[in-house]
């Protein structure tokens, strides 16, 4: 389904449903020991969109989608992205940040299994249907947050730094926050708003991480619509080309060093050889080579 400018979803539909792809990698990379992440299956099971669940059972075959991808290049792969944005907590944390914000929270278990010290306070933006539906899940769970875990029912294009504010968010404390795998779903200009929002409620000492994508166009080549064509055939129907919003949009770490940020880039080849792993040139992997993790303290 075509984006629109009031668009909603669930963790089954639009958006919301590639939030359940990313936790259903990480259920891979949590089965191969290389991340710490319990509560991303339970999740994936609990959303019950069919794809995702077979494949979990090993119903489907990812190699007969394309043959030169397997569940350990997948895990792999996850597993260099959750370890970038688990590593800007921990380190905001030794640095003592004690104020955390998770931008479109989707399936994000953060606030329940990374070691956050005492006095941490985590914010959950999301959707309403995103975030009711995790609470609900975890508590069925009966897992507990390890921080003062707070979800916050927000659309990123509506004023959610007041909605932060009014739940106790101080921005005369620095704050960590991550954007994982939201930028290309939101529009340049608004890639450039969220980003002058985070600086603005950004004390000394803060950080931030995402990812930048310097082209989109990939979503739409011919190589994503054969992949997207096998998938179908196996009933995923996530069209991404029809998520994500097209156009030239700034260089995050530039746009970021401008307003005072010093700025670290970490290239895909490079950030799978700092995690051991070896970069899978000939896989669908590859299309990402172009993409870096980023992460920036504010001075």
């Amino acid at each position: 389904m075509t984006r629109s400018d009031n668009d909603t979803w669930d963790l089954a539909s639009s958006v919301g449903s590639t939030a359940t792809m990313v936790a259903a990698q990480r259920v891979l990379s949590h089965r191969a020991g290389m991340i710490d992440d319990p509560y991303a299956e339970p999740l994936v099971r609990a959303v019950g969109v069919d794809f995702f669940v077979r494949a979990l059972d090993g119903e489907i075959d990812l190699e007969e989608i394309t043959p030169v991808f397997n569940p350990q290049r997948a895990a792999e792969s996850m597993a260099v992205r959750t370890r970038h944005f688990d590593r800007l907590f921990t380190d905001a944390a030794d640095a003592g940040v004690r104020q955390a914000v998770i931008l479109a929270s989707g399936l994000d278990a953060r606030a329940y299994r990374l070691p956050w010290p005492d006095g941490t306070t985590v914010y959950e933006l999301d959707q309403p249907a995103v975030i009711a539906f995790k609470s609900d899940t975890l508590a069925a769970l009966g897992a507990e947050p390890r921080a003062e875990r707070r979800a916050l029912a927000v659309d990123l294009r509506d004023d959610w730094p007041r909605v932060l504010r009014d739940n106790g968010f101080d921005p005369a404390q620095p704050t960590a926050w991550i954007a994982e795998g939201l930028l290309i779903y939101l529009p340049p200009q608004a890639q450039d708003l969220l980003f002058d929002r985070i600086d603005e409620l950004s004390a000394p000492g803060s950080r931030v991480a995402c990812e930048h994508i310097p082209d989109v166009s990939m979503f739409g080549d011919e190589r994503s619509r054969e992949i997207a064509d096998r998938l179908r055939v196996y009933g995923h129907n996530i069209e991404m080309s029809e998520l994500i919003y097209p156009g030239e949009r700034n260089d995050v770490a530039v746009y970021l060093t401008e307003r005072g940020w010093d700025v670290t880039v970490q290239g895909m080849r490079e950030a799978f050889a700092a995690n051991g792993f070896e970069f899978p040139e000939d896989s669908p992997i590859a299309h990402f080579a172009d993409m870096s993790y980023l992460s920036a303290v504010k001075s």
